[in-house]
């Protein structure tokens, strides 16, 4: 499985990161910017990402941002919802308002609080595993 990861946080990033290794290669950027340049190199090279890890609250593109433009360069290549990346936003905020905002504007897959943990991760990926 290839996953990104965006959090401006070090520590999150990092912490990610190691949670989700066992689960296959994992990528990790620091902005909304670097994670839409990742996901296009991803797709140039006929590798896209399975699950993308995005934080909302970042510097120069947050991720909300980022998010929208994957999935406008998703619907550029005809991709049918069934094979969108699969897009987790991960925030700080325990807010109804941005869980929405995610959903239903953004097109994100799932919504989770920080601090992240193994048992939210494995809940996420389905209850499987490393």
């Amino acid at each position: 499985m290839k996953m990104l990861v965006a959090d401006d946080e070090f520590n999150n990033r990092v912490l990610m990161g190691r949670l989700l290794e066992a689960y296959g290669q994992v990528d990790l950027v620091v902005d909304g910017r670097e994670a839409l340049d990742a996901f296009l190199l991803a797709h140039a090279e006929n590798e896209p990402y399975d699950i993308v890890f995005m934080d909302i609250m970042m510097p120069n593109m947050d991720g909300h941002q980022s998010v929208q433009a994957m999935r406008k360069k998703e619907a550029e290549l005809g991709l049918v919802a069934q094979r969108e990346v699969k897009v987790i936003m991960v925030t700080a905020l325990d807010s109804p308002k941005e869980a929405m905002k995610s959903y239903y504007h953004d097109g994100c897959t799932d919504y989770i609080t920080k601090p992240v943990t193994r048992q939210k991760l494995e809940h996420l990926m389905g209850g499987v595993s490393p």
